[in-house]
């Protein structure tokens, strides 16, 4: 459900002028909430994302509204964001923290050793006390 949002004009009394706002939307429907996402121009053609969720509620006496919320996301961002999505979208998907420090490789040569060291530390038991009263 992809639209392109056309160059809108505005006429202002004999000039015209052309106002690019929305470059791009994408419109997902997930259960009772829309998803918008909105590619937008500023006046020096920067362009920005707004991301719009739409969920329908009805309000006093039965009357039906859309409660809005909005976020906006610049170009500086997009990289950190989409890091910050990936990561927690695959936490969610994984059911792992992904962001704890991988495990070390098992490295037989370096654990022998390790286990040497602690095994004589905790080894060397001295007996010539044993039996003196």
């Amino acid at each position: 459900m992809e639209e392109e949002a056309g160059i809108q004009e505005v006429i202002n009394g004999h000039d015209e002028k052309i106002i690019k706002e929305e470059i791009f939307t994408k419109v997902v429907r997930a259960g009772k909430r829309t998803y918008f996402f909105d590619v937008k121009a500023t006046r020096k053609d920067d362009y920005y994302l707004t991301i719009t969720e739409s969920k329908k509620r009805l309000g006093k006496e039965g009357k039906v509204f859309y409660e809005k919320h909005k976020i906006f996301l610049y170009k500086e961002d997009f990289e950190k964001f989409s890091e910050g999505l990936k990561d927690a979208v695959a936490y969610i998907g994984n059911g792992k923290d992904i962001l704890k420090a991988p495990e070390p490789e098992f490295n037989a040569e370096i654990n022998e050793e390790k286990s040497a060291l602690r095994a004589e530390e905790f080894t060397n038991v001295e007996f010539e006390d044993l039996g003196k009263k």
